[in-house]
């Protein structure tokens, strides 16, 4: 609908073209040298600010030598991420945990001998049972040492591992990062570089509302994508070319822009 009315090729603020801002190239920049050197990398912050973009960054950043399973469903206990780890290789995951441990350990040296670096993610890992958190570590020392497992969490797990009890997972994380919130300036960036790589003007947006998207994002990357994405929906509805006051206000009173997951596009 957006494509068709505004005579666009591509989707404005697709979730699937959302290019790193610098902070976020940082953090990646951080995690590909851990994953060179081996780490146990934390990335954490608050839900659409950004952990995401980073995680597809590194999925898609070296596919054919970067191997990057991941395990979302982090309700599950060790014997089921075991198992959704040995899927991802494509490995037989019947028997114990000692020997799906023993064949995923075969497999990362098999990749390591083929110039390959492993990258095992767990995301939402606040979610994960604490005891499966201790445990993981212990599997990947076993690794060759060019890979990195990374958890994305919310901050909330700093005070879980903060914990004496855990002070063994503590001990072996050698990278931990909280996404920042943007400030506006990065925002208002972000906005108009969407804006550019689907050849729409600046003007799109009309001052008074770009303002206003910028203030009630509240530096989340993803409630700015969403109520853009909204906002023009309204302008279609409208049959105006132009997004102002009236069409993000008509956005703004509706629940579904804050979210936390991203919108489809229409």
């Amino acid at each position: 609908m957006i494509r068709s009315y505004f005579g666009i090729d591509q989707n404005p603020f697709d979730a699937q073209n959302i290019s790193l801002l610098p902070q976020q190239q940082d953090i990646f920049d951080t995690l590909r040298v851990h994953s060179q050197q081996g780490g146990l990398c934390l990335l954490l912050g608050e839900p659409g600010t950004g952990k995401s973009v980073i995680k597809e960054a590194v999925k898609n950043h070296d596919p054919k030598r970067l191997i990057t399973p991941v395990v979302n469903r982090t309700l599950h206990t060790y014997f089921s991420t075991l198992r959704i780890f040995c899927q991802a290789f494509s490995i037989d995951f019947d028997g114990c945990d000692f020997r799906c441990e023993k064949r995923l350990i075969e497999e990362a040296f098999r990749l390591n001998h083929l110039g390959k670096m492993l990258v095992p993610i767990i995301d939402d890992a606040h979610f994960m049972d604490v005891s499966c958190l201790r445990k993981l570590p212990l599997l990947f020392e076993d690794y060759p040492k060019n890979h990195n497992h990374i958890h994305i969490a919310h901050p909330s797990i700093i005070t879980n591992i903060n914990l004496p009890v855990n002070d063994d997972i503590k001990s072996r994380i050698t990278y931990s990062v909280i996404v920042p919130k943007l400030n506006p300036d990065d925002l208002s960036r972000f906005i108009l570089h969407q804006l550019d790589m689907v050849k729409l003007g600046h003007n799109t947006f009309s001052e008074y509302a770009l303002g206003l998207i910028i203030r009630s994002s509240e530096g989340v990357l993803r409630r700015a994508r969403n109520l853009c994405l909204s906002s023009l929906l309204e302008a279609v509805r409208d049959h105006t070319k132009t997004v102002d006051l009236k069409q993000v206000n008509r956005v703004l009173i509706q629940p579904h822009w804050r979210q936390n997951h991203d919108l489809e596009q229409i």
